[in-house]
């Protein structure tokens, strides 16, 4: 049964609202790259399974930035992946660097750029002390917001640095560049994180955006919501609020909420099913949970670029460490 959106809007619109052609292109390309191998499956069968590793999100497990980042789905699926991998960094309590989590990004995309890892481990610490450690949900939720919002950050960065320093633009900046080199934010110095600027007239200047900018954007209401608790506030204050609003991660629909971040029933599942597949590797996981730990770190072979990457990085899930996290950001 055709949803209600389906039926409200004409198909060019709604292929174009999905990024299928965005898809198609990248099908066709790996098609034809790997047309030796395919031809011993067929076309369909390559078509029916990298279809369904979009529907699943395993289609962005080490494909290059470009890609991830070209499409809110893509986005979405590289964040899921980013948790589900990861998660035991935060079940065992561990507290990592910036340098730390950017090479854990690495794993799931080998030319993911250091500035937006940096630019959510500002938002963490707000300062530039980025040796500092970070709980793994700290920067989770922060990367969230920086890496799928990060178009729509820039333009609020230009607006915010606009009013601290008493311009009233016409025109908002827009970044139109889908390949990854996004463009330098204005430096916002000491200043601005002391001085902050009025929050209503903030969400003036903000309530352009949505109208005229074409990539994913918080919910206009859930920022109100956020701006209307406070008289003044920073740019990065902003960030941190956003990464911690409760109604944004789920509008965004990639993580679960903060208090069931370390569980994934799914997950686990199919780890205790693959491991019981392999002889004596129960055993020695058990034995030495921290080599387990080091492996996860360990970036997998892949014998096919273009087939379905389906049981690819699975993380140990099992661990005697404490589920309690430490939130250095807040002490």
């Amino acid at each position: 049964m055709l949803s209600p959106e389906r039926l409200a809007l004409p198909d060019y619109e709604y292929l174009a609202q999905r990024h299928v052609l965005t898809y198609m292109e990248d099908a066709v390309c790996q098609l034809l790259e790997n047309k030796e191998d395919i031809n011993q499956y067929g076309i369909a069968r390559f078509f029916t399974e990298y279809f369904n590793s979009v529907c699943q999100g395993t289609h962005v497990l080490f494909r290059e930035f470009s890609f991830i980042q070209a499409t809110p789905h893509n986005r979405a699926s590289f964040l899921r992946a980013f948790w589900r991998c990861f998660r035991t960094v935060g079940k065992n309590g561990d507290l990592l660097t910036m340098k730390e989590y950017h090479c854990l990004l690495q794993l799931l995309c080998p030319d993911f750029p250091l500035e937006l890892t940096q630019k959510a481990a500002r938002i963490v610490l707000m300062d530039d002390a980025m040796d500092c450690l970070m709980s793994f949900s700290d920067f989770l939720f922060a990367f969230q917001i920086q890496f799928y919002y990060s178009e729509f950050l820039e333009s609020v960065a230009a607006i915010y640095q606009d009013l601290l320093s008493g311009k009233n633009p016409n025109t908002v900046i827009v970044p139109t560049s889908s390949s990854g080199q996004h463009r330098q934010r204005p430096a916002l110095g000491e200043a601005s994180l002391l001085e902050g600027v009025e929050a209503s007239l903030f969400y003036q200047r903000l309530e352009n955006l949505w109208d005229r900018h074409k990539y994913s954007c918080p919910p206009p209401a859930l920022v109100k919501e956020v701006l209307s608790n406070v008289q003044r506030l920073t740019f990065y204050g902003f960030l941190v609020a956003l990464s911690r609003h409760h109604g944004i991660n789920q509008a965004l629909g990639a993580l679960p909420d903060k208090g069931d971040l370390m569980h994934d029933p799914a997950m686990d599942e199919e780890l205790e099913r693959l491991l019981a597949q392999v002889p004596g590797l129960v055993n020695s996981v058990t034995a030495n949970p921290e080599a387990s730990y080091l492996s996860s770190r360990t970036p997998p072979r892949v014998a096919s670029p273009w087939r379905p990457l389906h049981h690819t990085r699975k993380v140990d899930a099992e661990s005697d460490g404490s589920t309690e996290e430490t939130d250095e950001s807040e002490t």
